[in-house]
């Protein structure tokens, strides 16, 4: 698998994200600034919540851009195995119920499944708790993780 496809796939998908949040910032600015949503009297919310909405909506654009200015700015590396798993690495863990998963360690903000061939591959954060988990370990290695009904443990199978 290329790696710097997977990261052009990541890049495509949130120029996508942002174009909808985008989009979705302006109809709610629109909705909040529309003449027939001024309130009328205190318990008239209408404006107020869409102002809210737009606000959200506004943040979250920047969010996505800041996502974007990272994911351009990223270039992973081989893996090295003397430094185990490190930001930019294609990992595939295999779990208890021995199914296997690739994931790709990435910068924040890229979290979404894509599709390598007929592969599927989960893009993790390095800030979640299993990309935070994956850092620094080799092939062989357990992945252990705490999840609500208890804790996930994972084998490295192999690290690119």
């Amino acid at each position: 698998m290329d790696k710097f496809l997977l990261q052009q796939q990541v890049l495509e998908r949130l120029a996508e994200d942002l174009l909808q949040a985008e989009q979705a910032a302006r109809v709610a600015h629109e909705m909040a600034t529309h003449e027939e949503n001024i309130a009328e009297n205190k318990y008239d919310t209408l404006g107020l919540e869409a102002a809210y909405l737009a606000t959200g909506q506004a943040r979250r654009a920047d969010a996505i851009r800041q996502a974007i200015a990272h994911w351009r700015q990223f270039r992973p590396l081989p893996y090295d195995a003397s430094k185990g798993i490190q930001l930019g690495a294609l990992v595939c863990l295999v779990g208890s119920d021995d199914r296997e998963q690739q994931l790709f360690l990435g910068p924040g903000g890229g979290s979404m499944k894509l599709t390598s061939g007929t592969q599927l591959v989960q893009v993790v954060s390095s800030d979640a708790p299993l990309g935070r988990a994956m850092l620094g370990k080799c092939e062989g290695d357990a992945v252990s993780i705490e999840v609500a009904p208890g804790r996930q443990q994972f084998e490295v199978l192999w690290v690119h």
